[in-house]
């Protein structure tokens, strides 16, 4: 029997500021590829600078995916990126092209490697809404603990912040009596449609953590704080998904008096570290998955492209631009 020929696809993946998107530009020019972000804030437009997103020119440069489709009004989450997702990777295959994933957000992309099905349960809006009023009555540590009393391994997965998956695992648990880290660990089971390369950025902690900190500062000089000030003026407040993000709610507690402006920066930085930290611990949980150490290979994109590049060689995977 003939085996079944999987589409190609490459993610570069890593913490915050770990160098992801210049790996990703150098693989695409190389080997005929197309970016999609797989990024939860990137798909905001008129949020650039908190973003870290790449400029328009070298956007259009190399073809990007699932950045500025949305308003800051409007809710992401990812069941609508693995919708998004997927629907890129057959636009870019059918170009005869090869996409390359490229972000931080490894749920995201655990949802479009495996083809998770998030259709077991329907949404119940008036326990939603019940959660939903607890966050804000009692604060988002209240829920997390709740959570944390049901489902241990969910809550370490899950950051208290982050009210919308709290909800969501709360919700799963209501519904069908199931944890649902156990249902996401026998999701990331599933065979992929893909014939992925998965590999993870990392460097160490001092360097990584440097890293973020001139991050910040250059996100600083580059009018962070005006960013927000536009969109507080627009309307947008912190309850607000897209507000949610790192940066902005940093921010927000400037402008509203809470914080002096050194603090919501130094909190700004210790905060991205913190969810850096979070990021690794994902990534070495997931399979099928290859770190590379930005040290290993003197912090040179170029060498580490060369990895990739071996590797795909290795495999049989066409280099379009060689």
């Amino acid at each position: 029997m003939q085996q079944e020929i999987k589409q190609p696809l490459i993610v570069i993946a890593g913490p915050t500021a770990v160098g992801k998107t210049e790996l990703s530009l150098l693989l695409a020019r190389r080997i005929g590829g197309e970016i999609i972000s797989a990024d939860s804030m990137q798909v905001y437009r008129h949020m650039d600078i908190g973003t870290a997103k790449l400029e328009a020119e070298k956007r259009r440069e190399i073809a990007h995916h699932l950045i500025d489709i949305l308003e800051p009004e409007e809710e992401f989450n990812v069941v609508l990126f693995q919708k998004l997702a997927r629907q890129a990777v057959k636009e870019i295959a059918g170009r005869g092209h090869i996409p390359v994933v490229a972000g931080g957000t490894g749920f995201y992309i655990q949802a479009l490697l495996y083809d998770i099905d998030f259709t077991e349960t329907k949404e119940d809006p008036a326990l939603r809404e019940r959660l939903a009023r607890m966050a804000r009555e009692q604060g988002p540590q209240a829920l997390h603990d709740r959570l944390r009393e049901v489902d241990p391994q969910a809550a370490e997965e899950i950051h208290a912040h982050n009210v919308k998956r709290v909800i969501r695992a709360l919700e799963f648990f209501s519904q069908t009596g199931k944890k649902i880290s156990d249902h996401n660990r026998a999701e990331r089971g599933r065979p992929s449609p893909y014939r992925f390369f998965y590999y993870v950025l990392n460097t160490d902690r001092a360097a990584l953590y440097e890293r973020i900190d001139r991050r910040v500062d250059a996100m600083m000089e580059a009018g962070l704080l005006e960013e927000v000030r536009a969109l507080r003026a627009r309307g947008l407040t912190r309850d607000m998904v897209s507000m949610q993000g790192l940066g902005y709610k940093e921010m927000l507690s400037y402008l509203d008096g809470e914080r002096s402006l050194e603090e919501a920066v130094s909190v700004l930085k210790r905060d991205t570290r913190h969810f850096a930290k979070r990021q690794l611990t994902w990534f070495k949980r997931e399979r099928d998955v290859r770190f590379l150490n930005l040290l290993d290979y003197g912090s040179d994109p170029q060498r580490l492209l060369e990895v990739i590049l071996q590797d795909l060689a290795a495999a049989r995977i066409r280099e379009a631009g060689v």
